[in-house]
C-alpha cells in the first residue's frame, strides 16, 4: 500500500486562454473526446493507489462536483439501455475514492491554492495534479513513478521534462546535481539546489521544467505561510520549494511518459488527435 493517499487537484483558476468557451465551463471540465480533463487527473491518482481527491475550486466550479457524483435522474433514464456502458468509467471512479472540496476565494497564485487545499490535507504527505497536464504512458503512470519515487527518498518531488530554451518564461525551471541511482536512466534524478519561477531564456538555470506533477511533504505548508508574493502578486510554488531544495529536499525526476499542454488551444488539440488516434473513445 502506498504511504501516499491524498491527491490535492488546484482548480480554481479561471481558464482565460479558452475564453469565452469557460466563461461558464470550469477549464478543468473541458473534455479531450468523451472525457473531461479533470477526470484523467483523477484516474492517474488511482491508478497510483491514491483514494482521497482534495479539490480547490472557486465561484463558477459547480459542475465539478456534479461530475463526480450520481446522478439518478440521469442513470434511471438510460438504465436498460445501451447508453448505460457510458457512465461505467465515470461510476467506476467514484466507487474507487473519496472527493472532498474546499474554495480559493482570492487567485494568489498555485501556491495559494495549494497552501487553501492544507484543510482537505492534514499532516501527511500528498500529490498534486495540474489536470491541465495531461499525461499519458505504456506502462506506470506518472504519479505512480514518482510515489515510488517517494517511498525510496522521503521527499518532495516533482516532475520535469526538457524544454527549448525559449519557452523557460513559461514554467518554474530547476538546476541541480544527478543522482546515481542504477533503478533509474542515468540523468534522469536530480537534486534539486536551484528553482526560478518562469526566467527569462537567458536567466533559465537549466532546460528541465517543472510540469503539473508533484509529491510534497506537509511541511510545505509552514513554507508556504512564510513565503513572499512573487510575480503579478502570486504565491509561487516555486519559491515555496526553492527553500525545501536550500536543505536538500527536493528531488527532479525526468519522468517516462508524452505530456501535453491542455492549457493552451495547440496542446488541448494535439492530446484529442494523440487519444482519437490511440483509440480511447
Amino acid at each position: 500500500m502506498s504511504i501516499v493517499k491524498k491527491c490535492l487537484f488546484p482548480a480554481a483558476g479561471y481558464g482565460t486562454r479558452f475564453l469565452p468557451a469557460t466563461k461558464a465551463i470550469p477549464k478543468e471540465m473541458l473534455p479531450v473526446l468523451t472525457k473531461p480533463l479533470l477526470q484523467y487527473g483523477v484516474e492517474e491518482a488511482i491508478e497510483a493507489g491514491l483514494n482521497t481527491m482534495a479539490i480547490v475550486t472557486g465561484r463558477g466550479k459547480r459542475s465539478i462536483e456534479d461530475h463526480f457524483d450520481i446522478s439518478y435522474e440521469l442513470e434511471h433514464q438510460i438504465k436498460g439501455t445501451a447508453k448505460e456502458s457510458y457512465l461505467t468509467e465515470i461510476r467506476n471512479v467514484i466507487n474507487a475514492c473519496t472527493f472532498s472540496y474546499t474554495r480559493q476565494v482570492e487567485m494568489k497564485g498555485l501556491g495559494h491554492a495549494i497552501l487553501t487545499g492544507e484543510t482537505l490535507i492534514g499532516n501527511e504527505p500528498f500529490a498534486v495534479v495540474l489536470a491541465d497536464d495531461l499525461c499519458d504512458n505504456k506502462t506506470d503512470g506518472v504519479l505512480s513513478q514518482m510515489v515510488k519515487l517517494y517511498e525510496k527518498y522521503k521527499c518532495c518531488v516533482v516532475a520535469v521534462e526538457e524544454i527549448s530554451p525559449e519557452d523557460s518564461n513559461k514554467y518554474g525551471v530547476i538546476a541541480g546535481d544527478t543522482i546515481a541511482d542504477e533503478k533509474y536512466a542515468k540523468g534522469s534524478l536530480v537534486r534539486v539546489n536551484d528553482m526560478v519561477e518562469k526566467p527569462d531564456p537567458k536567466d533559465a538555470p537549466s532546460n528541465l521544467a517543472i510540469i503539473g506533477r508533484y509529491i510534497l511533504t506537509p511541511d510545505i505548508f509552514d513554507v508556504l505561510r512564510e513565503t513572499k508574493p512573487g510575480k503579478a502578486g502570486e504565491i509561487q510554488i516555486t519559491d515555496a520549494l526553492l527553500e525545501m531544495a536550500k536543505i536538500g529536499k527536493v528531488i527532479a525526476y525526468k519522468f517516462d511518459g508524452t505530456r501535453f499542454d491542455c492549457g493552451s488551444v495547440d496542446g488541448f488539440v494535439q492530446a484529442t488527435n494523440y487519444f482519437y488516434e490511440k483509440g480511447d473513445k
